[in-house]
Protein backbone atom coordinates (compact mmCIF):
# COMPACT_ATOMS: atom_id res chain seq x y z
CA UNK A 1 0.00 0.00 0.00
CA UNK A 2 2.73 2.44 0.96
CA UNK A 3 4.28 1.66 -2.29
CA UNK A 4 2.14 3.27 -4.66
CA UNK A 5 1.49 6.03 -2.40
CA UNK A 6 5.06 6.87 -2.61
CA UNK A 7 4.92 6.16 -6.39
CA UNK A 8 1.97 8.86 -6.63
CA UNK A 9 4.14 11.18 -4.84
CA UNK A 10 7.18 10.99 -6.26
CA UNK A 11 4.99 11.64 -9.56
CA UNK A 12 3.18 14.60 -8.57
CA UNK A 13 6.45 16.00 -7.45
CA UNK A 14 8.02 15.80 -10.64
CA UNK A 15 4.77 17.06 -12.10
CA UNK A 16 5.15 20.32 -10.32
CA UNK A 17 4.43 23.30 -12.92
CA UNK A 18 7.68 25.69 -11.81
CA UNK A 19 6.54 28.62 -10.05
CA UNK A 20 6.14 31.66 -11.93
CA UNK A 21 7.01 34.84 -10.52
CA UNK A 22 3.55 36.54 -10.83
CA UNK A 23 2.22 33.49 -9.26
CA UNK A 24 0.39 32.45 -12.21
CA UNK A 25 1.90 29.21 -12.97
CA UNK A 26 -0.50 26.31 -13.17
CA UNK A 27 -1.72 23.16 -10.91
CA UNK A 28 -0.82 20.07 -11.69
CA UNK A 29 -1.65 16.55 -9.97
CA UNK A 30 -1.58 13.17 -11.06
CA UNK A 31 -5.25 11.40 -10.21
CA UNK A 32 -4.88 7.97 -11.49
CA UNK A 33 -2.14 5.74 -12.59
CA UNK A 34 -3.30 2.30 -14.07
CA UNK A 35 -0.58 -0.21 -15.92
CA UNK A 36 -2.56 -1.55 -18.84
CA UNK A 37 -2.65 -5.60 -18.73
CA UNK A 38 -3.06 -5.62 -22.55
CA UNK A 39 -0.01 -3.52 -23.41
CA UNK A 40 3.01 -4.82 -21.41
CA UNK A 41 4.97 -1.85 -20.45
CA UNK A 42 2.77 1.04 -21.02
CA UNK A 43 0.87 2.91 -18.50
CA UNK A 44 -2.15 5.28 -18.42
CA UNK A 45 -1.64 8.13 -16.24
CA UNK A 46 -4.54 10.86 -15.81
CA UNK A 47 -3.37 14.20 -14.67
CA UNK A 48 -5.22 17.02 -13.74
CA UNK A 49 -3.79 20.79 -14.77
CA UNK A 50 -5.70 23.56 -12.60
CA UNK A 51 -5.36 27.11 -14.10
CA UNK A 52 -6.46 30.37 -12.27
CA UNK A 53 -7.30 33.23 -14.28
CA UNK A 54 -5.02 34.47 -16.37
CA UNK A 55 -2.86 31.28 -15.44
CA UNK A 56 -0.42 28.91 -17.81
CA UNK A 57 1.99 26.37 -17.94
CA UNK A 58 5.46 27.51 -19.24
CA UNK A 59 6.17 25.65 -22.80
CA UNK A 60 6.99 22.57 -22.20
CA UNK A 61 7.35 18.52 -24.43
CA UNK A 62 6.76 14.96 -22.84
CA UNK A 63 8.64 11.90 -22.72
CA UNK A 64 9.03 10.47 -26.02
CA UNK A 65 6.83 7.22 -25.48
CA UNK A 66 4.13 9.48 -24.57
CA UNK A 67 0.98 9.71 -26.66
CA UNK A 68 -1.56 12.37 -24.35
CA UNK A 69 -5.58 13.23 -24.86
CA UNK A 70 -6.34 16.45 -23.18
CA UNK A 71 -10.11 17.37 -22.63
CA UNK A 72 -10.94 20.94 -21.32
CA UNK A 73 -13.55 20.20 -17.70
CA UNK A 74 -13.83 23.85 -17.02
CA UNK A 75 -13.16 27.18 -19.12
CA UNK A 76 -11.81 27.38 -21.81
CA UNK A 77 -7.41 26.89 -22.88
CA UNK A 78 -5.48 28.40 -25.35
CA UNK A 79 -3.23 25.91 -26.50
CA UNK A 80 -0.33 25.64 -29.34
CA UNK A 81 0.99 22.50 -30.08
CA UNK A 82 4.59 22.38 -32.20
CA UNK A 83 4.41 25.35 -35.13
CA UNK A 84 0.66 25.23 -35.29
CA UNK A 85 -2.09 27.89 -34.45
CA UNK A 86 -2.78 28.69 -31.35
CA UNK A 87 -6.32 27.21 -30.48
CA UNK A 88 -8.85 27.89 -27.67
CA UNK A 89 -10.67 24.92 -26.78
CA UNK A 90 -13.50 25.27 -24.61
CA UNK A 91 -14.89 22.55 -21.68
CA UNK A 92 -16.18 19.23 -23.58
CA UNK A 93 -13.56 19.76 -26.52
CA UNK A 94 -10.78 18.36 -26.52
CA UNK A 95 -6.95 17.74 -28.46
CA UNK A 96 -4.03 15.16 -28.42
CA UNK A 97 -0.39 15.09 -28.31
CA UNK A 98 1.48 12.96 -30.37
CA UNK A 99 5.27 11.60 -28.99
CA UNK A 100 7.77 14.30 -29.11
CA UNK A 101 5.20 17.15 -29.63
CA UNK A 102 6.18 20.55 -28.36
CA UNK A 103 3.84 22.26 -26.43
CA UNK A 104 4.55 25.94 -26.48
CA UNK A 105 1.61 27.60 -24.67
CA UNK A 106 -1.03 26.27 -22.34
CA UNK A 107 -2.81 28.69 -20.76
CA UNK A 108 -6.06 29.64 -19.32
CA UNK A 109 -7.83 31.58 -22.15
CA UNK A 110 -10.10 34.17 -19.67
CA UNK A 111 -8.44 36.45 -17.25
CA UNK A 112 -11.11 36.37 -14.76
CA UNK A 113 -12.24 32.66 -14.40
CA UNK A 114 -10.72 29.25 -13.71
CA UNK A 115 -10.31 26.68 -16.18
CA UNK A 116 -9.34 22.89 -15.85
CA UNK A 117 -8.17 20.34 -18.58
CA UNK A 118 -7.37 15.99 -17.85
CA UNK A 119 -4.64 14.69 -19.73
CA UNK A 120 -4.44 11.18 -19.53
CA UNK A 121 -1.32 10.29 -21.10
CA UNK A 122 -0.28 6.50 -22.51
CA UNK A 123 3.53 6.14 -21.43
CA UNK A 124 6.14 3.48 -20.67
CA UNK A 125 5.62 2.39 -17.46
CA UNK A 126 9.28 3.07 -16.48
CA UNK A 127 9.04 7.09 -17.33
CA UNK A 128 8.34 8.74 -14.09
CA UNK A 129 8.90 12.44 -15.57
CA UNK A 130 6.38 13.34 -17.41
CA UNK A 131 7.44 17.10 -18.30
CA UNK A 132 10.40 18.83 -19.42
CA UNK A 133 10.71 22.54 -19.94
CA UNK A 134 11.50 23.31 -23.21
CA UNK A 135 14.75 24.19 -24.40
CA UNK A 136 15.50 28.25 -24.73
Amino acid sequence: MIRPLLAAFAISTLLAAPAAADGKAAKVSLVYEHELPNVPGKSMRGVLVEYGPGGFSEGHTHPSSAFIYATVLEGAIKSQVNDGPVKVYRAGQNFSEMPGDRHGVSANASKTRPAKLLAVFVVDTAQKELTFPLQK
